[in-house]
């Protein structure tokens, strides 16, 4: 076979692989409706699935119960000195990026998001808005780029299914804000995903379609981003 064909083929063999692909870096975080997500069941293949010539990092750390105080390290009160932000849970998002990454190169980067219930409940909804946009810069800074996508789990209604003023409907109200604010940032319902019972955790058919649904919107940003 002369020189030219081998080239050829080689090169043709090199476009059907993914070696010719990208890689994209997806970070989960938050409290405990993520720390209930498996991400293998749902989310690891579906964006594996969407995005079958590339390569996906699949990074997440989550602790229930958490207020966003732990990863955002300008966190405010919205009265008085209040408790102080320590961003340690953000330390330790980081430090499982880093493992998870190696020294790998990315193409792009998503974060996902699902937290909130804590801050509604110690009546911080109100800056919960500030405080969420100011976590996604702090990512986006740390990491050296402007280019981070990002997706929010919007707090389930089993808490308070009245439209009316509340800090979780505050807090519900503040992550579709940040998502629409943002040309790189998107949210999901997650209203359905909690069984019968209508609990505050999801049941394990939920965390599946949790899961979809965020790789889903995630690979949707991606795209758009091209």
């Amino acid at each position: 076979m002369k020189p030219i064909l081998l080239i050829s083929l080689f090169a043709t063999l090199l476009a059907g692989s993914s070696l010719w692909g990208k890689t994209h870096l997806f970070i989960l975080s938050g409290q405990s409706n993520m720390a209930g997500l498996n991400p293998a069941i749902s989310f690891t293949p579906t964006v594996k699935k969407l995005l079958a010539r590339d390569e996906c990092i699949v990074v997440k750390s989550a602790k229930g119960g958490e207020p966003i105080r732990r990863w955002y390290k300008a966190w405010k009160p919205a009265k008085g000195d209040g408790p102080k932000a320590d961003g340690a849970l953000y330390g330790r998002l980081m430090t499982a990026v880093k493992k998870g990454v190696g020294d790998k190169k990315y193409d792009t980067v998503t974060f996902i998001w699902m937290q909130g219930e804590r801050d509604a409940k110690e009546r911080q909804g109100e800056v919960y808005e500030k405080s969420l946009a100011g976590l996604v810069k702090q990512l986006s800074d740390d990491l050296g780029r402007d280019d981070v996508n990002f997706v929010i789990g919007r707090l389930s209604d089993c808490m308070n299914k009245n439209p009316g003023k509340s800090h979780w409907m505050e807090v519900r109200k503040a992550q579709v804000a940040v998502a629409e604010k943002n040309p790189r940032g998107a949210w999901v319902d997650t209203d359905d995903l909690n069984g019968p019972k209508d609990a505050l955790h999801y049941n394990k058919e939920g965390y599946a379609e949790l899961g979809k649904r965020f790789a889903e919107k995630a690979v949707e940003l991606v795209k758009k981003g091209k």
